[in-house]
């Protein structure tokens, strides 16, 4: 077994450097204060309570063309969450912007996905988190996916998770243990479809494993779950939002969140999906049953359009980073 020396880090780095790294542009830690480029130095302390026991909250927030969209709403659920674990934010909400910022600067890239981290901190290995002196904040800037859409025009395949929901209220707030979520999507690569969503007690639907999932019905009602028993996604908030537009053009009678069965699904006009990363996609098939006309409809191609220029023009929602 090697010893390395703090001389010997260049070439360690060089050994240590894989090709998915060259996604990983930034990364700031507050265990130092600082911003490094070095993939081989984009680490988190082993006994950091988040690493061994998924003890913090986190937010996937979207760059676009140098602005960081919509991060009032993610700063907003990340200090929800974070009172949900009983966890105080290590900066401000101002100190923080501002890191996010720097960050991006240094990453150097115009698009990308900005993945905040808030821990319980390094302290030891029980499940005890008074072993933690103090919480600690990581950043990392990283390349953007490209959304499901450009690379399945033809839409998603969808079916039901047999992992059960998370109960409220872990299922409202982003924290780190996401194990369950882990399962769900192994079942969708493991079943051969893009997608599974989960089901509560009652039969009715709750997420996918990193997606909101919503249905346009047969009278025209843009509708996603009840709230208690999912996270409640900025992008689905956003696309909500911007839904209205269609009810005043008569394109939805309604958009609403109300509880959801499987009937419903197979019975719905179009099959939604919404994510920060996913953006808007559509959902053209379910448990092997046809959803509409088995491809993606109108009311997709509209709140698609309708996000995508909002997160370009927005300036009310975007955070300047690069010029």
């Amino acid at each position: 077994m090697k010893r390395f020396a703090p001389a010997d880090f260049p070439l360690l780095s060089a050994q240590l450097r894989r090709p998915f790294q060259n996604a990983y542009y930034a990364m700031y830690s507050s265990l130092y204060d600082g911003i490094v480029t070095d993939p081989a130095l984009m680490l988190v302390p082993l006994d950091d309570h988040m690493v061994h026991r998924g003890d913090g909250v986190f937010e996937t927030v979207a760059m676009v063309d140098g602005g960081i969209y919509n991060l009032r709403a993610h700063l907003e659920r990340l200090e929800e969450s974070a009172r949900g674990l009983g966890l105080a934010l290590p900066v401000t909400r101002e100190r923080l912007t501002g890191i996010l910022v720097e960050t991006v600067r240094a990453g150097g890239r115009r698009d990308g996905v900005i993945r905040i981290f808030v821990s319980r901190g390094p302290g030891g290995f029980s499940v005890n988190p008074e072993e933690c002196p103090r919480p600690q904040l990581y950043v990392v800037v990283t390349a953007a996916p490209v959304p499901f859409m450009e690379l399945h025009p033809q839409g998603a395949r969808l079916r039901t998770s047999a992992i059960p929901a998370k109960p409220a209220p872990l299922a409202t707030f982003k924290h780190c243990n996401y194990v369950p979520n882990v399962l769900m999507k192994r079942e969708a690569v493991e079943a051969g479809v893009d997608f599974t969503v989960g089901f509560d007690e009652q039969g009715c639907l709750t997420e996918g494993p990193t997606e909101n999932a919503g249905i346009v019905t047969a009278d025209a009602r843009l509708r996603f779950p009840r709230p208690e028993r999912i996270l409640s996604g900025t992008t689905m908030q956003r696309v909500m939002a911007l839904a209205d537009e269609l009810v005043r053009s008569g394109e939805l009678a309604a958009v609403e969140q109300a509880d959801i069965t499987r009937p419903d699904i197979l019975q719905a006009r179009e099959l939604l999906l919404t994510g920060t990363t996913l953006r808007v996609a559509a959902g053209v098939q379910f448990d092997g049953a046809r959803i509409g006309d088995g491809r993606p409809g109108p009311t997709y191609a509209r709140l698609r359009a309708l996000l995508e220029h909002d997160m370009r023009t927005n300036n009310a929602l975007r955070t300047p980073a690069l010029e």
